[in-house]
């Protein structure tokens, strides 16, 4: 009888066991998306922005604007706050799954098509300028009295920079996916130095320049699309330069780095329109 009773006992803590782990394992299961905890950071963004782009107004009209200093230190607080919250939810918590990675990808998408229509604006400008030349440039293109840089010297090392950086990137990003470190380091440490000498080599042009972007329609073609393309390197610099940062860190796996691929793309669709900008600006157009 106490064999049959003890059999009975260990039958029901056995069954309330299973029924507890069951339960503990349905509160554990979740969808792939993520759906993100309420956070202050997009609020206080917003606050740091108004607080620049007043800042920016009142300098521009000469206005004294000592009020409005706040906004600058708070908008890299708020950055780097927002930034480390994304960093915990995808290396630490584990929330950045296979649907969100191809959501975030295909965002980043967009963003890339986005840009790509923003050059192609400014391409238009100069096309429509460069093939129905108007009489007050002289009917010619590039417009009489203004000299031209030479596309076989500053602009073709650029060239040969940007096309070097961007292969010493993807050499970078093979070899973290066959998990050699050291050489992955290597080759994005040649990365950055590429993008600086480019950065350099681009601020030299603008001194050296004999036209600025008032000297009509052809300056301001030419220094919109070289200076926005300026912006854009210097914004990927930034990007690679803080996926380095998490590389040393550790936080990148063989297979989960989206924000270092997304960075890759990114410094190949500024190569991309770089050598747009090389055949038709510096020479086809001049």
């Amino acid at each position: 009888m106490k064999s049959v009773n003890k059999i009975l006992s260990n039958s029901v803590e056995f069954s309330i066991c299973f029924k507890k782990n069951i339960h503990s394992y349905k509160v554990a299961v979740r969808t792939p998306y993520h759906v993100v905890d309420p956070s202050p950071w997009p609020m206080l963004m917003g606050a740091n922005l108004w607080g620049i782009a007043a800042m920016f107004i009142c300098w521009v009209n000469q206005i004294s604007f000592d009020n409005l200093y706040w906004g600058v230190p708070l908008f890299v607080l708020t950055c780097y706050s927002w930034v480390r919250d994304i960093i915990a939810e995808a290396t630490y918590q584990g929330f950045h799954t296979e649907k969100v990675q191809s959501g975030l990808t295909l965002g980043f998408i967009l963003f890339l098509i986005s840009e790509l229509m923003l050059f192609f604006s400014f391409f238009w400008a100069f096309f429509h300028s460069a093939l129905s030349s108007s009489v007050e440039v002289g009917c010619c293109w590039p417009p009489v009295g203004l000299e031209c840089l030479d596309w076989s010297k500053v602009p073709l090392h650029n060239t040969a920079l940007l096309v070097a950086s961007s292969m010493t990137i993807t050499l970078s990003h093979l070899y973290l996916q066959r998990e050699v470190i050291c050489l992955s380091v290597v080759t994005y440490v040649m990365t950055l130095g590429l993008s600086v000498l480019f950065i350099k080599n681009q601020y030299e042009e603008y001194a050296w320049s004999n036209f600025s972007i008032s000297d009509g329609v052809y300056g301001s073609c030419f220094f919109m699309l070289t200076g926005l393309h300026g912006m854009h390197v210097i914004g990927g610099t930034c990007g690679l330069l803080f996926c380095f940062v998490r590389l040393l860190s550790l936080q990148f796996s063989p297979e989960h780095h989206v924000a270092l691929t997304l960075a890759i793309w990114y410094w190949h669709f500024v190569d991309i329109v770089w050598l747009g900008l090389f055949f038709i600006i510096y020479i086809w157009g001049s």
